[in-house]
């Protein structure tokens, strides 16, 4: 037996409730290593010593290069679990407890592995509704200036005194008038770069959290907006910018001008007095600041002013025009007591309102169910880079990935997940594959059958092309000639919404050999089987039963170079 590769880790993606009555228990072994795992459970406050365990047999769930990943959901009589694991590899049986292992039970209840209490309130519980959302992320300035049009051409407008700018002419009037396009595209969520009062053309040097910039329109512009969306279904998620503000932000402007004796010094990190303003761009600025971006000064949100002042603002918008989520910039570089404190505040005006963290690593620490609801999964991009756009890894590697991406978060939290190709901080994805249809078209109907959900960026549908920033954040191609990607995407998108299990449904490796990827997707109704053959050779499929819901390149059960299949097949519980 392997015990170097066997791991648990109580009260995290381990063992976590999913429910008052569920409760989700993991543990990892060798690949290969265990013919068996069995899940032994007690009542910890049993008044009976030694306590009486109960078993449930565990299932691999998962594999990866070097693990195995046994699972079992319980529903558990008890709320207070005191447990243990019996592993056999077809030689030996040890039990596993307390990190130990062992050849026996003890009289010791303590011993054991334990969950207190499985408490609702710990319970990580995304919105319902995210699961079922295919979100378009759309950055303002660049998506439309009115319907099917944007004008390509730099903006100025005045707000208090300041002057704000647009590089591309983009308006919230454009995108209220091409809702019809993202509704006929299958978009039931929008999420929207910076909209509020900044001195820039992206929005993330903030002058006004209370106002929307007016180079983008105006306040009842974006409530007409909000409504529109909701009158056709569509949910509408705003980016919160609270790591750092605009350097003529007024608590900011404040401290430049009076120094040590503004009431808002205490509002930044890291002030010398006087605080000056560098003209000189490529000059460190004498304050911390967003990375060393001189014009965006950090704030310091442990300050209960700067608290009570960001939770206001994630009232207002909630409160005041409906808005269904945030998207948190610079998530992992705020303090967690703030981002608690938020979403009590958030949560308290719509308990489903969703929260989204900008954590481009592993954001198992914001996802126990305290602070964000879901985060911006990059890993999904760089793994989908590796194996679809640039082939530097091969189906078994690309599905030890995927697996890492299920088994690190608790349960709930992978099917919120926001699963991105690209975003207005990367090259376009289909740059990466440098602009190869074939091996974007996989890529797409990968992220619309994953776990979590997914989101377009603007005109990736559109197959906009750009390494740079200036070239991916290029105009909305709102041309009128054919996009063949442009059908591929909306269909990817029907196919997602028709069948629940690709929602909502569990998730099982299939096949994972050479450039092949196939895996499963399940619920009590029914199972859909998804078949990429990322190669230039042709393969033969394994018995595949069930329905043929869309493939291309599938002939007398072959799968041609760089085709694709998805089946359908109707089950009972």
């Amino acid at each position: 037996m392997n015990y170097q590769a066997v791991r648990h880790i109580p009260l995290s993606q381990d063992a976590h409730g999913i429910d008052p009555d569920h409760v989700v228990f993991r543990l990892r072994t060798g690949r290969d290593d265990c013919k068996r795992c069995t899940l032994f459970y007690a009542d910890r406050s049993c008044r009976v010593t030694p306590v009486i365990f109960s078993s449930a047999v565990m299932q691999k769930e998962a594999q990866d290069e070097w693990f195995d990943y046994y699972q079992v959901i319980l529903k558990s009589p008890y709320r207070r679990i005191c447990y243990y694991f019996e592993l056999d590899d077809g030689q030996t049986t040890r039990l596993y407890y307390g990190d130990f292992f062992a050849d026996e039970r003890v009289d010791d209840r303590s011993e054991y592995y334990q969950l207190p209490y499985n408490h609702p309130a710990d319970i990580a519980s995304p919105p319902e509704w995210v699961q079922d959302a295919v979100v378009y992320n759309i950055f303002p300035d660049s998506f439309a200036t009115s319907r099917r049009f944007i004008s390509d051409i730099p903006t100025q407008r005045e707000w208090n005194g300041q002057i704000t700018h647009g590089k591309q002419g983009g308006t919230l009037r454009g995108v209220r008038e091409n809702l019809d396009y993202l509704a006929d595209l299958g978009i039931n969520c929008l999420y929207l770069n910076p909209i509020f009062a900044a001195g820039e053309y992206h929005k993330y040097d903030l002058l006004d959290y209370y106002h929307i910039d007016p180079c983008f329109g105006t306040d009842e512009e974006f409530r007409l907006l909000v409504e529109d969306c909701h009158a056709r279904g569509m949910r509408v998620i705003i980016d919160g910018v609270f790591n750092h503000v605009g350097w003529n932000f007024f608590a900011f402007e404040d401290v430049v001008q009076k120094g040590e004796e503004s009431r808002y010094k205490d509002w930044f990190y890291r002030l010398s007095f006087p605080v000056q303003r560098p003209e000189d761009p490529e000059a460190y600025p004498d304050y911390e600041c967003f990375g060393y971006e001189r014009m965006m000064p950090k704030t310091n949100t442990q300050n209960p002013e700067v608290e009570a002042y960001f939770c206001d603002v994630g009232r207002y918008w909630v409160r005041e025009f409906g808005i269904d989520g945030w998207r948190l910039d610079v998530a992992s570089e705020i303090n967690d007591g703030f981002w608690r404190a938020f979403r009590r505040a958030v949560k308290e005006e719509n308990p489903d309102c969703v929260l989204i963290g900008e954590v481009w690593e592993s954001a198992g620490h914001w996802l126990t169910g305290d602070m964000f609801d879901s985060t911006m999964n990059y890993d999904l991009r760089k793994h989908c880079r590796r194996f679809f756009a640039e082939r530097t890894i091969d189906a078994a590697a690309f599905d030890g990935r995927v697996t890492h991406m299920r088994m690190r978060y608790k349960l709930p939290m992978t099917y919120a997940q926001l699963n991105l190709l690209d975003s207005h901080d990367v090259s376009r994805f289909f740059s990466l594959c440098g602009e190869d249809e074939a091996r974007m078209r996989l890529a797409v109907l990968f992220q619309m059958t994953f776990l979590g959900a997914p989101s377009i960026f603007y005109g990736d549908e559109r197959g906009i092309a750009g390494v740079l920033e200036d070239e991916y954040r290029h105009p909305m191609d709102w041309s009128d000639t054919p996009c063949p990607l442009a059908d591929f995407y909306r269909q990817a998108i029907r196919l997602r919404r028709e069948q629940p299990a690709l929602r909502r449904g569990s998730y099982t490796t299939l096949c994972a050999e050479g450039g092949l990827y196939g895996y499963r997707r399940a619920d009590n109704q029914s199972a859909v089987s998804v078949w990429l053959n990322n190669q230039d050779i042709e393969v033969l499929l394994p018995a595949t039963p069930g329905q043929t819901l869309w493939a291309q390149g599938l002939e007398n059960g072959r799968l041609a170079p760089m085709g694709f299949a998805v089946f359908r097949e109707e089950h009972t519980p």
